[in-house]
């Protein structure tokens, strides 16, 4: 079977988990810049996999380190910075990636046999088989659906990660996104034992200095264009030096911007970046309908006046 192909006589949540049930040896990754659902799913699924007794490799590039500060406590048991040297005798899960660009560790790009498991709208479906439901709430939300399947029991650590990747792709249930049945999986999540304030406090609360100095710098330089529907921020280099700050402490500024009264779009430059992922195509990136990103070497004024453009 080639990549972006899956049979249709079959459900793709039963491709996946008869691929599971087969395969010995496994690696596992995500997308650059690995956000909650992302990082939630990976920990979720390299669970599952231990349970069931197989051999799993997670994936995560040393580019990407240090990780949010939000999901330091995660384990990561299992992590590699390279792609295993028994690359072929392995099966690729990639969870929560749009396209297969986004995955930093090229090797893993060549995998012979790729499961896609993702929510994202515009996913290109290229995997091996595509377990692409855009109706899920997160990719965490597909993990969880396969436990039933594969008779893995919900223990506290997979339920813990599972909601990192639920409540923070849902925005803590706020966006859009946020159906009757995520309401049931964390119903479920939590009586398999998440402390629910624990981890609220772990992800949104107990900010570094770094972090609020960097925020503060984001919202000293704010721009609003087209009667405010634009709202725009950017960061240089010198902010994060001047701010002691890291890549990770970012994370989460958008969200200040899109809050702002009147804003249709917010957009956060570092070295680039938007908010609607129509507009993130058009530059060759990605990711949700209302949260996406891209890379570009234009400078500031000139992603402002394409972004204007196209809204």
């Amino acid at each position: 079977m080639t990549h972006g192909t899956t049979p249709l006589a079959v459900s793709t949540r039963e491709q996946v988990l008869a691929e599971i049930r087969a395969g010995d040896r496994f690696v596992i990754v995500s997308h650059e810049h690995p956000d909650g659902d992302a990082l939630g799913s990976l920990v979720a699924m390299q669970g599952v996999l231990r349970a069931l007794g197989k051999d799993s490799v997670v994936v995560i590039a040393a580019e990407e380190f240090p990780l949010p500060r939000e999901y330091g406590f995660f384990a990561l048991d299992g992590l590699a910075t390279q792609a295993p040297e028994d690359l072929d005798a392995r099966v690729a899960i990639f969870l929560d990636c749009g396209n297969i660009e986004r995955i930093r560790v090229e090797e893993l790009r060549g995998a012979e046999t790729i499961i896609n498991i993702d929510h994202h709208h515009d996913n290109t479906r290229f995997g091996t088989v595509n377990h692409v439901v855009e109706e899920a709430s997160c990719t965490a939300e597909l993990v969880w659906e396969l436990l039933p399947g594969l008779g893995v029991e919900l223990t506290a650590p997979i339920a813990e990660a599972l909601y990192v990747g639920l409540v923070t792709d849902t925005g803590r249930f706020s966006y859009e996104n946020t159906t009757p049945r995520a309401h049931q999986m964390a119903a479920e999540l939590i009586e398999a034992g998440v402390d629910v304030a624990a981890l609220y406090r772990q992800i949104y609360e107990g900010i570094p200095q770094e972090k609020l100095d960097l925020l503060a710098r984001a919202l000293g330089v704010v721009e609003r264009f087209d009667g405010g529907r634009l709202t725009v921020a950017a960061l240089t280099a010198a902010d994060f030096t001047a701010a002691h700050a890291d890549p990770s402490h970012a994370e989460g500024i958008i969200d200040q911007l899109r809050a702002v009264a009147g804003t249709k779009v917010a957009v956060l430059m570092r070295e680039a970046g938007a908010g609607d992922s129509a507009i993130a195509r058009a530059f060759g990136g990605g990711g949700h309908r209302r949260a996406a990103a891209f890379s570009s070497d234009l400078e500031p004024a000139e992603i402002v006046d394409a972004i204007r453009a196209l809204v």
